[in-house]
């Protein structure tokens, strides 16, 4: 993997930030947008969440998908859904236009559990979360993580409100009954999924939707890979303490493209190693129904695109990446 030193991802603490003085915040604030600007991705430690929660959760995960596919099965969803997304369900380079074969993995999605008053958007959006009998603990595993990444979410966008020059809450304002989702996506090796096609991967290049995802990953020689205009495609530093950080396209829409939306793919299980397995936690944030995202002016902006309805433009993209 590459050094986690390397300039174009940095690694951001997150508790000087917090607690620092004026001229220490300012200058992770430049930090931030530079590495924004370049890259898409930070490495964020310092977050306080603990280590064996992540590690709970996958275990419980674990044993769900290691189940036969009919034991699966019922709990099938949709892209954007609550539940399974079993194998085949998803090409995420669709949603950039690279055709690919399906992606190589299985997800487990979740979401928000607090329901929202309009009972249209509360269908679309709020559904209930479908928890697997066959996994008993990983409801409560995955209800505290999730609070956790709420909470982390708020600091990183106040950071990132900092880092424009904005006030404190630009960003957070709009998050306070966001439509977040969570994915624990699985990638097993050969034994499960055969051997991979023709520019098949675990996940094909794509950009996230929303605003910011906070990603919990394990390194691998078939892994997370991210792409920058210097470098082209990359291994993703690591660091078994950090948070990998990157903004998606909403984010980056909102900024004028001075920041730009993260550009990554999950590399096939490597011929190599075929049997390596990995798991990600993966929680993407998102905005409150209805929130208008108009990008910030100039000098901040460098584009000024079209105002869009956040949630009209995550359907679009949610069902660019569906597989028939």
């Amino acid at each position: 993997m590459s050094d986690t030193s390397a300039p174009r991802i940095p690694t951001i603490d997150l508790r000087p930030w917090l607690a620092g003085d004026e001229q220490v915040r300012k200058g992770i604030a430049r930090t931030v947008d530079e590495a924004l600007r370049t890259a898409g991705f930070l490495l964020v430690t310092g977050h306080g969440v603990d280590p064996a929660l992540r590690e709970g959760i996958r275990a419980a995960a674990r044993a769900f998908f290691a189940l036969p596919t009919d034991v699966k099965e019922p709990y099938s969803a949709k892209v954007g859904g609550r539940g399974w997304l079993g194998p085949g369900a998803e090409a995420n380079g669709y949603s950039e236009g690279t055709e690919t074969p399906p992606d190589l993995k299985e997800s487990l999605t979740f979401a928000t559990h607090r329901p929202f008053a309009d009972p249209v958007i509360n269908a679309e959006w709020y559904a209930p979360n479908v928890w697997p009998a066959e996994a008993p603990e990983l409801r409560t595993l995955c209800e505290e993580y999730l609070d956790r990444m709420g909470e982390l979410e708020k600091q990183l966008l106040v950071l990132l409100g900092d880092a424009l020059g904005l006030e404190p809450d630009f960003f957070s304002r709009h998050m306070d009954h966001p439509t977040y989702g969570f994915n624990v996506n699985w990638y097993p090796g050969v034994e499960v999924v055969g051997e991979p096609e023709p520019g098949q991967f675990r996940i094909g290049p794509h950009t996230d939707f929303g605003t910011v995802t906070i990603l919990d990953r394990q390194a691998g020689k078939g892994g997370l890979q991210v792409f920058t205009d210097e470098g082209g495609w990359e291994d993703a530093p690591f660091d078994p303490e950090a948070f990998t950080i990157n903004i998606g396209d909403l984010m980056a829409r909102w900024t004028g493209d001075r920041w730009r939306s993260g550009r990554h793919r999950v590399l096939p299980p490597p011929a190599d190693a075929p049997a390596e397995e990995l798991m990600s936690l993966v929680y993407f944030g998102e905005c409150t129904p209805g929130t208008l995202v108009e990008s910030v002016p100039a000098p901040v902006g460098r584009v000024a695109y079209e105002a869009v309805d956040s949630h009209a433009y995550l359907r679009a993209k949610l069902d660019s990446i569906t597989v028939d």
